[in-house]
C-alpha cells in the first residue's frame, strides 16, 4: 500500500497555474480577463483551496496557452504509452474533491504522463445531487464522450435531458451548456474523454 501511495503523484494544479501565470508575466486580474473567471476564484485555485472542475481548467488552460493535460502530468515524464492500473484509482489514494463548494464531481486522470495528446480521459465519480446551474459548462472547440460504468446520470444538454444508464454512452459537442446529475440510490462512475479539435 505504501509503495502505491509513493507512486501516486499529486497534481498540484494550483502551483502549476501560478507558475505558468508568472512565467507569462500575467497578473491575476489579467488571467481573470483572459478566462472570464473571477480573480478571487483564481486566487483560491492557485492557493489549493479550490480544485476546479474540468470546464474551469479548460478556460484556464486556454488563457495560459497550455494544453489541459499539462495540469495532470509530471513535466519530466514523456511516455508514449500509459497503463493505469485499477488499484491506482482507489478513492483513498487519489480521490480529489473538485472544490470546497461541495460540487459533486471527483475525477481521476487516466493518462497521467502522456504528453501532447488530443484526448484527455478521466474516471469521474458523480455524487447524488440536484440540478445546479453553477455545474453547467460550455467550452468551444471540444467534444466529449461519456460511458457510464456504474449508476445512472441525467445529462443536461442545452434544453434537453437524457437519462444515461450503466452501459450507455454518449458523444457530444461541448459548445452547448451541459452538466451531469447523478440519479438513483448511489453515485455514478463514468469514463469521460475530452477531445480538443
Amino acid at each position: 500500500m505504501s509503495d502505491i501511495k509513493a507512486q501516486i503523484k499529486e497534481f498540484r494544479i494550483g502551483e502549476k497555474i501560478r507558475s505558468q501565470r508568472q512565467q507569462r508575466r500575467l497578473t491575476l486580474q489579467e488571467l481573470s480577463e483572459l478566462t472570464g473567471l473571477s480573480k478571487p476564484l483564481l486566487s483560491q485555485i492557485e492557493n489549493e483551496q479550490v480544485i476546479p472542475p474540468l470546464a474551469t481548467l479548460l478556460k484556464i488552460s486556454r488563457g495560459l496557452k497550455v494544453d489541459i493535460h499539462f495540469f495532470f502530468e509530471d513535466e519530466g515524464n514523456r511516455q508514449k504509452l500509459v497503463l493505469t492500473r485499477g488499484e491506482e484509482l482507489r478513492p483513498d489514494l487519489q480521490r480529489q474533491p473538485v472544490n470546497t463548494e461541495n460540487r459533486p464531481y471527483t475525477y481521476h486522470s487516466l493518462a497521467q504522463g502522456m504528453r501532447q495528446k488530443h484526448m484527455e480521459p478521466f474516471l469521474v465519480e458523480v455524487e447524488n445531487s440536484q440540478r445546479d446551474d453553477k455545474l453547467f459548462f460550455r467550452h468551444e472547440g471540444e467534444e466529449e464522450f461519456l460511458y457510464v460504468v456504474e449508476g445512472e446520470i441525467d445529462l443536461h444538454y442545452g434544453t434537453d435531458i437524457y437519462r444515461v444508464k450503466t452501459g450507455d454512452s454518449v458523444y457530444y459537442d461541448s459548445g452547448q451548456p451541459h452538466g451531469l446529475v447523478s440519479v438513483g440510490d448511489r453515485k455514478a462512475r463514468i469514463v469521460a474523454v475530452l477531445y480538443s479539435k
